[in-house]
């Protein structure tokens, strides 16, 4: 059976809300919504399924967490939306291993896929390395320069990949903590070693706080393995606690939780799924958004309608939002302007 994603879902119910409101008018109306629902819901099936055409896309997708499965999940119900049935899925999971995602890029190289979605950071640069010729989208990556090791980046890769960015801006989140914290005087920036894109963020925020008279050391840790002995160390050590879009944090939101709140630390996150989890406040951005805007740069490429090699990196807006229960844990004041984050 062929998935409803979310879009399609609420545009129906648009469809039957307007004929439900012209049924209301009288026995005739009624007829006339009838078609017109009908006439609706037939354009977009229609517009929806290609002519003959079928496609078949891998997704590597780094590890299991709420970000990179949203991200998932919006990309391919970009791609259902436009195609339906002519498109299939190969979604391989690599469980935070970079070997893993080698050896699954490679496969869909052997397998002649038409695209693939690389998931995260380790899951793109896997991608780059397997092949120069099948289109390649990223999404979930912070910062592609980074990523794929270019110095003069200019924010269209070029070649066989291009794709969307999760970066909240970092002088932002800096002044994030400040609002929140005004009177920290330490701040301990927790992240993955292994994860290039986490020691960017944590370099340029810490430029920001240190430029604002805060004492700022780095974390690392080089895997989930010391990520309790490091968090700890941290959590001692700084008035404050600022992780970024950090996948091996993602994936063990608790255990920065079990350390950080019973020590009264609060910690910020550089997105929605890391805060929900462990942290006070985010400046966050919906992974799903990301991932179908990822998905309609798939359909441009796949339709011949876009090249990716001149397709630049595409953003999405953030919004400002808290954790409710773990402020009031903490006892700490909301600032205005922050949204809750749904339970």
């Amino acid at each position: 059976m062929r998935k409803i994603s979310r879009r399609s879902f609420l545009a129906a119910s648009a469809a039957v809300a307007a004929a439900g409101a012209l049924t209301a008018c009288g026995g005739s109306s009624s007829t006339a919504a009838s078609s017109t629902a009908s006439s609706a819901a037939a354009s977009s099936a229609a517009a929806s399924e290609t002519s003959g055409e079928s496609y078949t896309v891998g997704i590597c997708q780094l590890v299991e967490h709420d970000a990179l499965d949203a991200a998932t999940e919006g990309f391919q119900d970009a791609l259902t939306d436009q195609f339906g049935d002519a498109i299939t899925f190969d979604l391989q999971n690599a469980q935070n291993d970079t070997a893993t995602c080698a050896t699954i890029c490679n496969g869909f190289v052997s397998a002649g896929v038409d695209l693939i979605l690389a998931n995260a950071t380790a899951s793109l640069q896997a991608a780059q390395a397997a092949t120069a010729d099948i289109p390649i989208l990223g999404t979930s990556i912070t910062e592609y320069g980074v990523a794929l090791g270019l110095d003069d980046f200019d924010g269209t890769v070029g070649g066989n990949i291009s794709g969307t960015s999760d970066l909240a801006p970092l002088d932002q989140q800096a002044a994030m903590i400040l609002e929140w914290m005004p009177d920290a005087k330490t701040a301990g920036l927790l992240y993955c070693s292994a994860e290039a894109n986490s020691q960017y963020q944590v370099d340029v925020v810490q430029s920001e706080l240190e430029a604002a008279g805060l004492t700022v050391t780095q974390y690392p840790f080089s895997d989930s393995n010391d990520l309790s002995s490091v968090c700890q160390q941290a959590a001692t050590n700084s008035d404050v606690l600022y992780v970024p879009t950090d996948n091996t944090v993602a994936a063990n939101t608790g255990i920065v939780d079990g350390i950080c709140r019973p020590m009264k630390k609060p910690v910020f996150a550089g997105e929605e799924g890391i805060c929900k989890g462990c942290g006070v406040a985010t400046l966050s951005i919906s992974y799903y958004d990301l991932g179908y805007t990822t998905g309609e740069m798939a359909v441009k490429i796949l339709t011949g309608e876009s090249d990716i090699s001149t397709m630049p990196i595409e953003y999405t807006d953030v919004t400002k939002k808290y954790n409710k229960t773990i402020c009031d844990d903490l006892g700490l004041t909301v600032p205005e302007g922050y949204e809750a984050i749904e339970a």
